[in-house]
């Protein structure tokens, strides 16, 4: 079957599933297409490419994500007027249409791609004499690794702050394509079934993956380095520091993910490294993102109109300019101006190519990078003096001048926090590091808010249909 209608067969099951607001899983297909789609090697690399494919689009990491919904509740942009993008968001009015709009189509989406992932890990059982050893582990890592990555994100949405809340229910974590409702699993087996992902994923590619032997990159896919990754996030979301450093070394060690070089971040706009390409461990291909980065949220194009910004002082604040902050990468060559007012530059690219590369400098979303697992070592110390200089590796990376070793633990926490602020920007991360360190009141906000803002609701729609909440 042509490799298009594959994936559009794969599609079109999604959207059906997500059309019936009564089941989190997909409508099933039909029995000819299904058989079609899993009796070749290629059919399989397709479902997951069908799946990659809602990952990347709005709902998900290509703006909801990232960018957009989630930045906007960690106060990432400032704009005015009743007309402007993500109001009642930023004011954390979970009630409104406009807020659960997002939320929904984040869990229908999120659940969609989840059960596009458990009929590949159904079928990867039954249908295991259609594969090769080498592709049975790289498929089957794969779907495990994407599974729990999904899980997990929405456990961070959705689910109580762990440390309260570990006992209580979260979100279903679902591993089987069928009608019936899940009883929602509380945040603690959410992470036991997350890490029970993890742990499998990573046993099939640790010795499959070509990422290892440096034979093919491999960072815009669920790679062995991007599991032990979003293991070390978990185990740290769980508070087991210990674990998580052991993940993170993982990483930090491979030597894969060499941090930005100062001619890269500098260079001229046409050529410039505005993501740090070489440090995403993880990262999304979302081919069309321009038709809403730019114009639509961050460069203003001749026009004041509502975009996705902050003002001069606040990017000063940000990075501290008046501390020293101003030699900062992040600062110099990502807040860039647009007539007068500055624009965050980090999805708007004006890159130049002459192929299809895979590597070309826009057209990514980063969903971990190598700069966190420095950040999760630092958080997970056993002294201020050893978190220090994991945290100094990525501020002197980034042209900032390195912090006294004889800090306390309470400065080290603040500077990890900054770093977080920094980094992260525009990202969709912080909101979930602020949700996890109980962090009262975000960067620029004028009031403390109550701890519950940062679980936001189950959707109406799951809940009508699941007693079990």
């Amino acid at each position: 079957m042509n490799t298009k209608i594959l994936i559009a067969l794969f599609l079109i099951s999604s959207v059906m599933l997500t059309s019936c607001k009564k089941y989190l899983d997909v409508n099933p297909k039909s029995t000819l297409s299904e058989e079609q789609l899993f009796e070749s090697e290629l059919g399989f690399q397709q479902a997951l490419t069908g799946v990659y494919s809602q990952m990347a689009g709005r709902s998900l990491y290509g703006d909801n994500l990232s960018m957009g919904f989630v930045s906007a509740l960690a106060q990432n942009y400032a704009v005015s007027g009743s007309a402007a993008p993500f109001v009642q968001t930023r004011a954390l009015n979970y009630t409104s249409a406009e807020v659960m709009g997002y939320t929904s189509a984040i869990w229908n989406t999120s659940y969609s791609a989840i059960a596009g992932l458990n009929k590949v890990l159904e079928n990867t059982r039954e249908k295991r004499n259609v594969l090769s050893d080498q592709n049975y582990a790289m498929i089957r890592g794969e779907a495990l690794g994407l599974r729990a990555y999904l899980h997990f994100e929405l456990l961070r949405m959705f689910g109580p702050e762990f440390t309260a809340g570990a006992a209580e229910k979260a979100i279903p974590y679902k591993t089987t394509v069928d009608e019936f409702a899940v009883i929602p699993s509380t945040a603690a087996e959410v992470i036991r079934l997350t890490l029970a992902d993890l742990t499998e994923a990573a046993t099939l590619l640790k010795e499959r993956d070509p990422i290892i032997s440096n034979t093919v990159s491999r960072r815009s896919k669920m790679n062995y380095y991007a599991v032990k990754a979003l293991e070390a996030r978990v185990c740290l979301y769980s508070g087991d520091k210990a674990g998580a450093m052991l993940a993170a070394q993982v990483v930090t060690s491979s030597g894969k993910f060499p941090f930005v070089t100062s001619a890269a971040a500098s260079a001229a706009a046409g050529s410039r490294d505005r993501l740090y390409l070489n440090e995403e461990v993880f990262m999304i291909r979302v081919r069309d993102i321009s038709t809403w980065a730019d114009p639509g949220y961050f460069k203003f194009n001749g026009s004041a109109n509502f975009k996705l910004t902050r003002s001069t002082a606040n990017f000063n604040i940000l990075y501290e300019t008046a501390a020293g902050g101003g030699t900062d990468f992040r600062y110099l060559y990502r807040i860039e101006q647009d007539q007068t007012s500055p624009f965050p530059s980090k999805f708007w690219q004006t890159y130049q190519f002459n192929t299809l590369d895979t590597n070309r400098l826009d057209q990514h979303v980063p969903l971990i990078r190598l700069s966190e697992m420095y950040y999760i070592m630092a958080e997970a110390a056993a002294t201020p003096a050893e978190g220090v200089g994991y945290l100094n590796t990525v501020r002197q990376n980034r042209a900032l001048a390195a912090l006294a070793t004889t800090i306390t633990q309470t400065v080290l926490n603040t500077e990890i926090t900054k770093e977080y602020q920094k980094e992260f920007y525009a990202e969709g991360q912080l909101f979930y590091y602020y949700k996890r360190k109980k962090i009262v009141r975000m960067q620029f906000m004028t009031a403390d808010i109550p701890l519950s803002k940062y679980q936001l609701p189950v959707p109406d729609s799951e809940k009508e249909y699941n007693p079990n909440y």
